[in-house]
């Protein structure tokens, strides 16, 4: 099949035609590297989570195996504790040249494992490469759960030289809260119960939904207004709620999502997340306007630009991100109904966890 062929499903009316989507994919995979890492762009750094998203939307656009080398340079520079590092410099060299930028270990990081290999399972059907890949998610869930506080917030990063850092960030927080229900579905297919992960998620869900003291204070920030939705704490009417509350603070119409206040900067990502929240809780024409006013964003080449500061009317910073690109593809994918990306963002089959009776983790 060509690759406008297997692109045809991600082609939205004002925002990608199916050549131009494939234009995107070709661009992500053009900076992907022989060894199946992802970074932002060449000669820059690699993170797990947004190396996961990009991978993420190569599955939603057919490109399986180029998902799969992604997954698999995971599970060869997995540490031994279930973490990876914060960032690796993209080094020119050999296979699997790596070089960690930052050595601390984020939970979200870590988590979100979780959520692209169930995705690339349903994508695939592979049962083989999630027996490859169990291990590697259950000793990442292991390693964030290690910092799951009384709370049942989890505390973001472990700092270099491995002090936990107690503190939790609820945008953090909500993605680990979507990837534990994507670990546990991963655990019921494979008919291998794991009741302290029911317990976490549900406790982490209460904690988001019910306990924002819980979390540093970063309401300054677009995604901690949409992220308890688009992670699934928060649904339903309470969803829509929260998305009205501030939508004219963050919003700015044409032109896409501010990434925080005051500043005047719009960001493909915030934006393309947004749209994916909206998607999930039944706003799928608000999604599609959001898409289309962040189009000022693609590049010639097929890529979007980061961001744009729009008092000035100029792209800022001046670069073309993998996950950039990778989050427009999957709001594509979820908007065109695509079965794996509405599955691991919709939610609506993914295992709960248990709910605490008090406001403690069980």
């Amino acid at each position: 099949m060509s690759s406008t062929g297997r692109t045809e499903r991600l082609a939205l009316d004002g925002v990608l035609t199916a050549d131009q989507a494939a234009a995107t994919v070709a661009g992500i995979l053009a900076v992907q590297r022989p060894d199946g890492a992802i970074p932002w762009f060449r000669g820059h750094h690699l993170d797990p989570w947004d190396h996961t998203e990009a991978a993420m939307a190569l599955d939603a656009a057919g490109e399986h195996a180029a998902a799969e080398r992604a997954y698999r340079w995971l599970a060869r520079h997995q540490n031994t504790d279930g973490s990876w590092y914060a960032a690796y410099a993209d080094r020119p060299g050999g296979v699997d040249t790596v070089s960690p930028q930052d050595a601390g270990r984020e939970t979200n990081f870590t988590a979100y494992v979780a959520v692209g290999v169930w995705h690339h399972y349903l994508a695939t059907g592979d049962d083989r490469f999630l027996e490859l890949m169990w291990p590697v998610v259950y000793a990442a869930v292991e390693f964030v759960l290690e910092l799951q506080q009384p709370g049942g917030e989890i505390g973001w990063k472990r700092e270099a030289d491995g002090t936990p850092v107690a503190d939790a960030l609820l945008t953090g927080s909500s993605s680990i809260h979507q990837a534990l229900r994507c670990a546990l579905a991963i655990a019921e297919h494979r008919a291998d119960p794991q009741p302290d992960w029911e317990l976490a998620a549900g406790a982490l869900g209460h904690a988001i939904r019910s306990h924002p003291e819980r979390f540093l204070d970063k309401s300054r920030y677009s995604m901690d207004w949409y992220y308890p939705v688009l992670g699934g704490a928060v649904t339903g009417a309470a969803a829509r709620e929260r998305i009205g509350e501030r939508w004219d603070e963050f919003v700015v119409p044409g032109l896409g999502v501010r990434c925080v206040l005051p500043n005047p900067w719009v960001t493909g990502g915030e934006s393309c997340e947004l749209a994916l929240a909206l998607w999930a809780v039944g706003e799928s024409d608000r999604a599609l306007e959001i898409l289309r006013s962040i189009t000022h964003l693609r590049a010639e080449n097929g890529m979007y630009w980061t961001g744009y500061v729009f008092e000035d009317e100029a792209v800022w910073p001046v670069e073309q991100t993998t996950w950039t690109a990778g989050s427009l593809l999957l709001a594509a994918a979820a908007l065109g109904g695509d079965e794996a990306t509405t599955t691991v963002f919709g939610g609506l089959s993914l295992p709960a966890g248990l709910e605490p009776d008090c406001c403690g983790r069980p």
